[in-house]
């Protein structure tokens, strides 16, 4: 036997950080999706409705552009972002220890943790206050992340999911339901697949 594996094949890489099953229970790639399912189409990320669930699009202000996917469910919050990604490596280790440097420069605190999803950071981040600047507390956050092939999906958890268990399990299978749209434009690692608006109401 070789430790090599053939370029392009099927296999589970070591350097992605994913759930064994995440093909069949996601978040899936644009390719494992089931068809007939009356997904919201964000560009690089689609979304299954569900009762309860309140969508927002953040938008950067200088360049306009849509930036992250909102999602509010279940007394929480979910931010997500999906990036490109090589093939064959993953990006989850390297941002993990980005996110744990970020918040230690804010001030904040950090663990690593394993979760349903595999490793996650659960945070206490600075909240600053609106007038003056000044620091208003913390909140608790937790960043999971998922490699799937040729892109990577980010997620930042916040509300009760962080701590009630109900609402976690809710969360996250919100976040497996998630579809991952790459496309084939060439596009460097760690850039943001791009997002767009849905299409109005009524006109699908």
């Amino acid at each position: 036997m070789t430790d090599e594996t053939p370029q392009g094949a099927p296999a589970s890489f070591p350097s992605k950080a994913a759930p064994g099953d995440r093909a069949a229970n996601g978040p899936f790639d644009e390719s494992e999706a089931n068809p007939v399912r009356p997904y919201i189409d964000l560009g690089g990320i689609k979304v299954l409705p569900r009762e309860g669930l309140n969508l927002r699009l953040e938008v950067e202000e200088q360049t306009k552009r849509i930036v992250a996917v909102g999602l509010d469910y279940a007394d929480s919050t979910l931010q997500v972002q999906p990036f490109a990604a090589p093939r064959s490596t993953g990006l989850w280790d390297e941002t993990r220890e980005q996110i744990r440097q970020q918040v230690r420069q804010q001030g904040g605190r950090v663990e690593e943790r394993e979760g349903p999803l595999g490793a996650e950071l659960l945070a206490e981040v600075p909240v600053v206050a609106a007038g003056d600047g000044a620091p208003a507390g913390m909140r608790l956050a937790r960043f999971v992340g998922v490699d799937g092939p040729r892109w990577f999906l980010r997620g930042v958890i916040g509300g009760a999911a962080t701590s009630d268990t109900d609402a976690a399990e809710r969360v996250e299978d919100l976040f497996r339901s998630l579809v991952v749209v790459r496309g084939n434009t060439p596009m460097p690692p760690r850039d943001l697949i791009p997002l767009k608006m849905p299409a109005t109401p009524g006109s699908a």
